[in-house]
């Protein structure tokens, strides 16, 4: 006959030296998933219930809101909160499901190369968005660029 140990007994394995890299995890997952609610309805409001609504988004909206420092800012923010919350949130999922410990590290570096290089591409749209680059005469811009 074999016996199951008592839940409520103290785990024998000996804890890592180091941080603890799930505990912060997980507070980073409550941290930002506030400040993304904060974010993402900040986002909403401006674009959809200010001004005329969503009548005013298109592409000159878009052009004013990423020539002020604190849009882009405020956009940058909400995205690397984003990606890093669902990467976490996938390197979680990965963790609990995958029972292979290859496979479980190569989809959890996936996710991370995935993450970083879309929070690195999305930081550079953000700060270098030039609305006149490309634009050629025959374009409805071309008189906004030449100034």
């Amino acid at each position: 006959m074999t016996a199951i140990a008592d839940p409520r007994a103290p785990h024998s394995a000996p804890r890592r030296k180091g941080p603890n890299l799930e505990k912060w995890g997980w507070v980073y997952m409550r941290a930002s998933g506030v400040l993304l609610v904060v974010l993402i309805f900040g986002h909403l409001f401006v674009n959809l219930l200010t001004g005329t609504g969503i009548h005013q988004i298109d592409f000159a909206f878009v052009v004013g809101k990423f020539a002020t420092p604190f849009w882009q800012w405020w956009d940058v923010l909400m995205l690397w909160l984003a990606f890093i919350h669902g990467a976490n949130g996938m390197r979680t999922i990965v963790n609990d499901y995958v029972t292979h410990s290859g496979v479980r590290k190569t989809l959890v570096w996936a996710i991370w190369l995935a993450a970083g290089f879309l929070i690195i591409l999305g930081t550079l749209v953000v700060f270098t968005f030039d609305p006149c680059l490309g634009v050629t005469s025959d374009s409805s811009l071309w008189e906004m660029c030449q100034g």
